[in-house]
């Protein structure tokens, strides 16, 4: 406005100048506290000063409303692209109608169950004692004085402590994680898979979806034909697909057998790659094993397969490991790809670049608030090992607290010491309930008219295939209900009475 002033005239100064001088003594008098209808030091009474002061307020002129820096026009495209459905539009639904019934709102129901995702807690599963003690600890130092907490918490607690600035988790540790508890992760790695792991391959991380972001953030380059490509399993953990639209990134999918108890099949990992060598540069392979949402559980000769299949078409493996402890079926096993890796010889351990993660956040410790994980990355060039220290130091280290919990994970009571038995109990409770109802859920869908479902080998969750009649369909597209809620019908099912997939 000030470029603007020399060309106004004496009669809107002389307007403005009263303008201010009324608001001045308008400001006078209330500052005063006196009486609206009391005399000023000037002879009029306050309220003919501050109509005065309004006056003048009119006299300005209108400033046109100022346009907005960020719109839906202007943001990151990228980030508009994103779609996350674990939280998506009917979890937003499912809040909504959590309001109304806190409002009284009458419904012919009376609670909400909300199964878009893993949170174990929130839905009843108690914590594991130790872990928590161990918490406790290190977070209020103070109890390490009480006898109320066994020596061995105790000693995990102190061990964390001193090597935590100031021998307090509220401090930051290094952006690689706090150093004895990637020493931790590496141990546990080694008993778990009989070969050595190396703790400065270890990163800890906000939980593993942190780790997973971080790495697809190195591997994706080039534009055009020359743009990465990711492979992910359908059905896919929603993470996946959000990250790779947020990097601009081409999402190549392969699909799980689900005839085959949503077996991984090499043959449509070869289609799937045939297609996308067309119109990207496919040079990553995310598998989730124990499978999320399809609860499968890979065989041995599988991952033999798929890491056969990566050696060969030079693919850099990602390997999602969280349900790791979640095996239900007898018949099955779990086998890290790490293990599986090593076991095929120097060939494949020496070259295929392998990075896993794991997280606090399911197993038996359903510990998803802390946000702990690591992820272990091995056969890294160097010099990119040096780009992804910076690259995690840009957020300079996950929460400390994850660290902690993340470290009682892989170092829990052994036996001899006090906390075993009782760990161990809770620890086979845990996942005995959840086995039980793995079960239940498999056998109560394959009871329901119009729905199957695989046995559910492991992991969280089932992944049912629901049959629509194609009259349900037509109406359901009529009225957009299905697309309201992001289901798409099979095109060929308003053609015939025939049952649809979906």
């Amino acid at each position: 406005m000030g470029l603007y002033a020399m060309s106004c005239s004496p009669s809107f100064w002389a307007r403005v100048n009263l303008g201010r001088f009324a608001m001045q003594r308008a400001a006078v008098l209330v500052r005063r506290g006196s009486c609206p209808r009391a005399s000023g030091p000037w002879g009029r009474s306050h309220s003919s000063a501050a109509a005065e002061a309004s006056a003048a307020l009119k006299v300005r002129p209108e400033r046109s409303p100022r346009d907005r820096i960020l719109t839906l026009e202007s943001m990151n495209p990228q980030v508009k692209a994103v779609e996350y459905a674990v939280r998506g539009p009917i979890v937003l639904k499912a809040g909504e109608i959590e309001m109304e019934l806190q409002r009284g709102i009458k419904k012919p129901f009376t609670e909400v169950i909300r199964a878009n995702i893993g949170d174990a807690h929130a839905m009843g599963q108690q914590p594991i004692t130790f872990l928590r003690q161990v918490m406790a600890l290190c977070t209020y130092p103070n109890l390490l004085n009480s006898p109320s907490f066994p020596e061995d918490a105790k000693k995990r607690a102190r061990r964390i402590l001193q090597a935590c600035g100031g021998n307090s988790l509220g401090s930051y540790s290094a952006s690689q994680g706090v150093n004895c508890i990637r020493e931790d992760v590496a141990a546990f790695i080694t008993r778990r898979d009989g070969v050595p792991a190396d703790p400065d391959n270890i990163y800890l991380t906000t939980g593993a979806s942190d780790g997973i972001s971080t790495i697809l953030k190195l591997l994706v380059s080039g534009g055009g034909k020359s743009r990465t490509g990711v492979m992910i399993p359908i059905p896919q953990y929603p993470l996946y697909s959000a990250v790779i639209s947020e990097l601009d990134a081409i999402q190549v999918n392969y699909y799980l057998d689900e005839d085959n108890c949503w077996a991984l099949n090499v043959d449509e990992l070869r289609r799937a790659l045939r297609q996308a060598k067309d119109h990207c540069d496919p040079k990553v392979l995310c598998i989730i094993n124990p499978g999320n949402p399809t609860g499968q559980v890979q065989s041995r000769k599988c991952i033999e397969d798929v890491i056969h299949f990566a050696w060969e078409e030079k693919l850099f493996l990602l390997a999602d490991e969280v349900y790791q402890d979640n095996v239900y079926s007898p018949d099955c096993r779990f086998h890290s790809f790490k293990k599986v890796l090593y076991q095929m010889g120097p060939e494949y351990s020496s070259n295929v670049e392998l990075a896993s993660f794991h997280s606090t956040s399911k197993g038996y410790m359903g510990e998803c608030g802390y946000r702990g994980g690591y992820m272990e990355v091995i056969n890294l060039h160097p010099e990119i090992k040096g780009q992804l220290v910076k690259l995690l130091s840009v957020r300079l280290c996950p929460p400390v607290s994850g660290q902690a919990a993340m470290d009682i994970v892989v170092n829990p009571p052994v036996p001899g010491e006090e906390s075993f038995e009782q760990f161990t109990r809770e620890k086979e409770s845990v996942l005995g309930n959840l086995a039980k109802k793995a079960k239940l859920t498999e056998d109560l869908f394959n009871q329901v008219p119009g729905i199957q479902c695989n046995p559910l080998q492991g992991a969280m969750y089932a992944f049912p295939r629901i049959l629509i009649p194609a009259k349900a369909v037509e109406a359901a597209q009529y009225l957009k209900t299905l697309l309201d809620i992001g289901i798409q019908a099979h095109p060929r099912c308003p053609e015939s009475d025939s049952p649809c997939q979906s």
